[in-house]
């Protein structure tokens, strides 16, 4: 949203794809993700986005075949008298591409992110019981799913 500030304490959904939608992270069978080497890594580093700040929390997610699902909580900053600096949506998620980046180039030097990536400020508990559901149940809606190659050309 233009002239919003992402460094607002709330529920963010995100998505972020694989360049061309390519499928690096794994396959989805029998409904459910089994992750390879690449996969394994942006899942562990997505775990971790939490080490890096101290404002952040994440709520459910889906490593996919070529793209992530998630919600990040930006919390307010703890008033311990630290001087903390509160990040925005963006840096987070640029920090987390950049990192999987280098550490996927160590098996993969063909590896890229699709530029920028899809954001959605949750403003209801509706909403975010409605997000969280479609990032659970994303798996089982792979044959369909608009990121899914395959379904892309039959469509």
């Amino acid at each position: 949203m233009q002239k919003f500030d992402y460094t607002t304490p709330g529920y963010y959904f995100v998505t972020i794809c694989v360049q061309n939608r390519l499928e690096c992270f794994g396959k989805v069978k029998n409904d459910l993700v089994v992750l390879d080497e690449q996969g394994i890594i942006a899942e562990k580093f997505w775990k971790e986005v939490p080490n890096h700040y101290p404002n952040v929390g994440l709520d459910v997610f889906v490593v996919m075949p070529n793209h992530i699902h998630g919600i990040v909580i930006i919390k307010q900053l703890p008033a311990d008298g630290r001087p903390y600096k509160q990040v925005s949506l963006s840096k987070i998620i640029g920090s987390y591409k950049n990192v999987v980046s280098k550490a996927i180039h160590n098996i993969n030097s063909n590896f890229e992110w699709q530029h920028s990536f899809y954001d959605h400020v949750i403003r209801s508990q509706e909403d975010l019981t409605r997000i969280r559901e479609y990032i659970v149940n994303n798996p089982k809606q792979w044959e369909l799913d608009e990121y899914n190659q395959k379904f892309a050309i039959i469509k």
